[in-house]
């Protein structure tokens, strides 16, 4: 097992299968088809994301190093989690842009009985490190068990 120790954007603990982008991770691409359609296995929509294209994203931990795109992108996080259709957590190697942090403190806030941690500045070891298919664990301090 290794740990990572990131900064806390939204708080909370789980446990979770890893999906892993290298790329810039496109929130409206990504959930459009799974808030839009219905798709309930949440399969990634965006066919420029060669790593992520129709992999499962709930109940996953996403491990990313930014995202990028639209300026809906907080929206649909928010929207994301109000429809339970939300990865388990996100874990950024990078900074969180202003856009995801807003929408996922917002969903923090605003939506009762779902938690989705994210955790930000993890570094570019972790992003490197971390594969589909490993065991993640959160914890409330910002340390990110890589199984």
């Amino acid at each position: 097992m290794k740990r990572f120790q990131g900064r806390v954007v939204t708080p909370g603990t789980t446990t979770a299968e890893a999906v892993v982008t290298t790329q810039g991770f496109n929130t409206l691409a990504s959930f459009q088809m799974a808030l839009q359609f219905g798709d309930k296995q949440v399969k990634c929509g965006d066919q420029n994301n060669t790593e992520l294209h129709g992999k499962p994203l709930i109940g996953k931990a996403l491990c990313l190093p930014q995202t990028i795109g639209s300026t809906t992108g907080g929206l649909v996080l928010y929207c994301a989690c109000a429809m339970q259709k939300n990865p388990a957590c996100m874990l950024f190697s990078n900074h969180i842009d202003s856009l995801a942090a807003a929408g996922a403190i917002l969903a923090d806030v605003w939506v009762d009985g779902v938690s989705m941690p994210v955790i930000d500045s993890l570094g570019d070891e972790f992003i490197n490190y971390v594969k589909d298919g490993m065991k993640i664990t959160v914890l409330d301090d910002g340390v990110v068990e890589v199984d």
